[in-house]
């Protein structure tokens, strides 16, 4: 992420935290409050760390933080990403429900919105 894009999503009360291993930074994500439920934003891990509990150790922090209903946008593309979410206990939102989540927590695109998905926790009643 460039530099100036950071200092905007932190701009816009996104907190990041992070993961080290040997004084190096491995892994990355965002925290969001937003209304009345909490987003993550921008989790990223290197690569080389992928597959490790990087991703896991940083999801389940966000989830100690918070009190309220999670949620999480990603590509539907993105089937790694969205079987990850799943397995820290995140349910995918129907579509007519994730266009409502989608317009009312992000602001986004119509294009991004329909090759989007949101998953939730705890799962949404509404989905």
């Amino acid at each position: 992420m460039p530099r100036d894009e950071l200092d905007k999503e932190i701009a816009a009360g996104v907190t990041f935290w992070g993961y080290e291993e040997d004084g190096a930074l491995v892994g990355v994500m965002g925290f969001q409050s937003v209304r009345d439920v909490d987003l993550i934003r921008h989790a990223y891990v290197l690569p080389s760390r992928q597959q490790r509990g990087v991703g896991g150790a940083l999801v389940c922090h966000l989830r100690r933080l918070s009190t309220r209903t999670m949620l999480v946008g990603t590509w539907d593309a993105a089937e790694w990403a969205i079987r990850f979410y799943r397995r820290h206990g995140f349910e995918l939102v129907s579509p007519v429900r994730k266009s409502v989540l989608l317009k009312t927590y992000w602001t986004i695109a119509d294009r991004q919105i329909e090759t989007s998905v949101v998953l939730a926790n705890p799962p949404d009643d509404d989905a």
